[in-house]
């Protein structure tokens, strides 16, 4: 078995949104620190579009707002990973177009590379990417793991009934402290 650590849409444009407190950027990183340690591949994912929005339909009731506010374009700020997380260990950097992590994006090919069969999930927000991509990964037959104290969510009901009730049905879910990554 394989595991491959996704860190999902922690990036500058993101966590100012959510007020992501230092702490929680804290166990983001010790998260990291302790897959780089057992020698998984980090894969950093975030979300960004081209100039003028190429990529959003108008029918799109997520992104369409972003055609007219210009919001997350590829080599701006808010698009870059949160800066602790670009640690120069190897990780890799994914581009999304979408709400999950493999919609729109290399993702797919990069753990078929690695032969990863095992993916470690977490990232904001839970009932955003981190749902998308638990359902479509699950579709894809990996093996899960959510761990739920580095998803944030701006409702904290909705992040209770996803790591409680709705997640363990595709995943294990998890804390970064209980988390036992498997020897890359």
């Amino acid at each position: 078995m394989t595991e491959a650590l996704l860190l999902m849409d922690i990036q500058n444009g993101i966590v100012e949104n959510f007020d992501a407190e230092d702490e929680y950027i804290a166990r983001v990183v010790a998260a990291q620190e302790k897959a780089e340690d057992e020698g998984l591949l980090v894969v950093l994912v975030r979300v960004a579009f081209n100039e003028g929005h190429p990529e959003i339909s108008r029918r799109n009731k997520t992104f369409a707002a972003m055609r007219t506010s210009g919001a997350l374009l590829l080599g701006h700020d808010s698009t870059e990973p949160h800066p602790t997380l670009v640690r120069g260990r190897g990780e890799v950097i994914v581009t999304k177009k979408r709400i999950s992590a493999f919609a729109g994006s290399d993702l797919g090919p990069i753990l078929r590379a690695h032969d990863i069969d095992h993916l470690v999930l977490a990232g904001i927000a839970t009932s955003g990417v981190v749902l998308s991509t638990v359902r479509e990964a699950a579709d894809l037959d990996y093996r899960l793991t959510v761990l739920e104290d580095i998803c944030l969510d701006d409702d904290d009901d909705v992040h209770r009934v996803l790591t409680q009730k709705v997640f363990p049905r595709q995943a294990e879910v998890t804390s970064t402290s209980d988390w036992q990554p498997a020897r890359a």
